[in-house]
């Protein structure tokens, strides 16, 4: 997960809000990997599972390129400070485990096997081994014009060829071992061969972080960003109605996205029960809540469980001692961050598609025998890798799941919270024209 600690202040710190404002990427450098810390320390502690929290990538990337088009960054923040007391208000009443548990147990394995497939091909994406056409047809190719031929892409198939022989002979610390053999043959050969970074401009380059060794081990962090956020500023920016839709979006992209990635990881390290549900559901729910307060008010985005938790369930992970580890490596993270900045993106990226392949397992405990299940499982699954969301998934497979299953007779085993929640999903797909039609009130 320590790429987060680099992909975060790229994504934030390099866009300017509506008045023209940056975020200083040391400083959301600092504050991404505080926030990660405090947030996973204390997720280890109550919640006591071992599930690791940073900045979410989908919320982040919302701010970036949507959000602060309008409003200022601080202004920004302070809806996702907002946004985080309505999840933890849902969560402390018990709605939100409501909801949680009125998801049929075969959405919360394809939500899994979903995630699993979405993380696998972020993998691919990440180093190069999949990339855009351009084209509207085929989207997508085979590494640059059909050819893997690049330097970065075969280190990502020499980290993925490492980590899969030490998986499959059972060795302990198999994806670290993989990521740190690789790691040095990717030195070595950028060492010798120069290849330089990519900067959308070189294909043949590296994605990210030029695997080099660093000028300096350690640095202090700069932490000023941390309370600067404005609560109220958004509504009197652009009005009432729109901030409330924006924070609606936020809303619904934290509360699903951590539902799935919950139920994934918990199923993955089989602390899952028979539906779904995991041991000490509601307080996990409330921290997680939380971990968007305190991302904004560190103006870090909002604070998330992260899939790649897989990782550490993977080598044995079972309890929330290892969140807090690896919370502590995180705080450690703000005085290190040279050191995140030696290990290419391409090299973590074939361990993602390790733990897609280790989630995507799970797809033994769904029963194809019913097409009213089929087609909405099916939809859940394909549609978080090829939308890049795993909300986005989720709503599919709600909605599906509500619509087709009532259709063929079987209504009166829905939920009521479903058939609300998937209601709720209608309204979050059709954002965009409610958003046109707020504006020209």
């Amino acid at each position: 997960m320590a790429y987060i600690v680099i992909l975060n202040p790229l994504i934030l710190g390099g866009t300017k809000d509506v008045v023209g404002h940056t975020l200083g990427t040391s400083q959301v450098a600092a504050v991404t990997a505080l926030s990660a810390g405090v947030m996973t320390v204390l997720f280890g502690l109550v919640a006591r599972l071992p599930f690791a929290f940073a900045a979410g990538l989908g919320i982040n990337s919302f701010l970036a390129v949507n959000v602060v088009k309008i409003l200022t960054w601080q202004e920004a923040m302070g809806l996702v400070v907002i946004n985080g007391v309505i999840i933890v208000l849902l969560s402390a009443t018990g709605l939100r485990k409501l909801i949680f548990n009125a998801v049929p147990a075969q959405l919360k394995t394809a939500i899994t096997v979903g995630i699993g497939l979405f993380i696998a091909f972020i993998g691919f994406v990440d180093s190069g081994f999949v990339r855009t056409t351009t084209l509207s047809s085929p989207p997508v190719q085979l590494g640059e014009a059909g050819s893997i031929a690049t330097l970065p892409t075969i280190t990502f198939l020499i980290a993925l060829i490492i980590m899969g022989v030490l998986m499959a002979r059972k060795v302990k610390g198999a994806l670290l071992i993989g990521i740190v053999a690789a790691t040095v043959v990717a030195i070595i050969a950028e060492a010798i061969w120069h290849v330089g970074p990519s900067m959308g401009k070189n294909p043949a380059g590296w994605n990210l972080t030029v695997p080099q060794l660093p000028t300096s081990l350690v640095s202090l962090p700069d932490l000023s960003l941390v309370g600067q956020v404005d609560l109220f500023g958004a509504f009197g920016r652009i009005g009432a109605l729109a901030a409330i839709m924006l924070i609606f979006t936020l809303v619904f992209t934290n509360f699903f996205d951590a539902m799935g990635s919950m139920t994934g990881l918990a199923r993955s390290a089989g602390l899952a029960n028979e539906d779904g549900t995991f041991p000490r559901l509601q307080p996990a729910l409330i921290v997680e809540g939380v971990g968007a307060i305190v991302g904004g008010g560190t103006s870090s985005s909002s604070n998330t469980v992260f899939v790649e938790s897989a990782s550490g369930i993977g080598e044995g992970a079972k309890t929330g001692f290892a969140s807090v580890i690896t919370g502590a490596l995180f705080l450690l993270a703000m005085f290190f961050t040279p050191l995140t900045q030696v290990v290419p993106l391409e090299v973590a990226a074939a361990a993602l598609v390790v733990v897609g392949a280790l989630m995507v397992v799970q797809i033994k405990h769904i029963d194809f025998t019913e097409f009213s299940v089929v087609l909405p499982v099916f939809l859940t699954i394909i549609v978080m890798p090829l939308t890049y969301s795993i909300a986005n998934g989720i709503g599919v497979g709600f909605i599906s799941w509500v619509l087709i299953r009532s259709l063929a007779g079987k209504a009166r085993e829905i939920s009521p919270l479903l058939w609300i929640v998937a209601a709720g999903f209608l309204i979050y797909f059709a954002r965009g024209p409610i958003e046109g039609l707020l504006g020209q009130v």
